[in-house]
């Protein structure tokens, strides 16, 4: 499960996307707080898809969440129970579709006796483009509020993913989008959708496993 990641720059995310962010979001990510997903908008009538990239809380805000803190809970929506559990599945059947871009994820390493945060990333050093769900939430004044929440697969038998989290405990990682499928994955109908949570191939992928200060 992915509780921290980095977004990228706003230069990385325009010359990966070709999108300029609608507002400010934050670099260093955790449930509840700013970051920055592509979605496409909801077309009216005969005009054509528009893709953007929109701020939004990280952790899905189901319209009856009480409050942003909610998110703390739902950063993650694990694909076997995402079309069942009441906090995902209105925006998993309305194929609420979003792309995180993330410059690195970060998971426990527990190899060396105690955990350590380590840093996966692409080789190449492009962007993830992480599947998600995204979902518009009110607050208490009555403003619109975007959410965003990152798809999560089984990770047995991964070569980098299988490192991480606790001994004996299951491991899962985020889905990772090929480039080539990422406007496949905006505009796929909820039928379509499970054909995209695979796993990222391991030799695309690096984890460096971080020294403490």
């Amino acid at each position: 499960m992915c509780s921290h990641y980095e977004a990228p720059s706003r230069e990385q995310l325009v010359d990966a996307f070709g999108l300029e962010p609608e507002g400010q979001y934050e670099i260093d990510l955790w449930p509840g707080r700013t970051g920055v997903m592509i979605r496409n908008l909801v077309p009216e009538g005969d005009e054509p898809v528009e893709t953007v990239a929109s701020t939004g809380v990280f952790g899905l805000l189901p319209f009856w969440a009480k409050g942003k803190s909610y998110a703390r809970n739902t950063y993650n929506a694990r694909s076997e129970t995402v079309a069942t559990l009441n906090s995902y599945r209105d925006a998993w059947k309305k194929s609420k579709h979003c792309i995180i871009p993330a410059a690195a994820i970060y998971e426990p390493d527990w190899r060396p006796g105690k955990p350590r945060p380590a840093r996966i990333s692409r080789k190449d050093g492009r962007l993830l483009g992480i599947a998600g769900l995204w979902e518009t939430w009110k607050d208490s004044a009555g403003e619109q509020v975007h959410s965003f929440t990152m798809l999560t697969i089984n990770a047995d038998g991964h070569e980098v993913m299988q490192n991480y989290h606790k001994p004996g405990a299951e491991k899962r990682m985020v889905v990772i989008l090929p480039a080539g499928a990422y406007r496949d994955w905006l505009s796929a109908r909820p039928e379509e959708s499970r054909e995209f949570l695979r796993q990222y191939p391991a030799d695309r992928l690096q984890g460096i496993t971080l020294e403490p200060e």
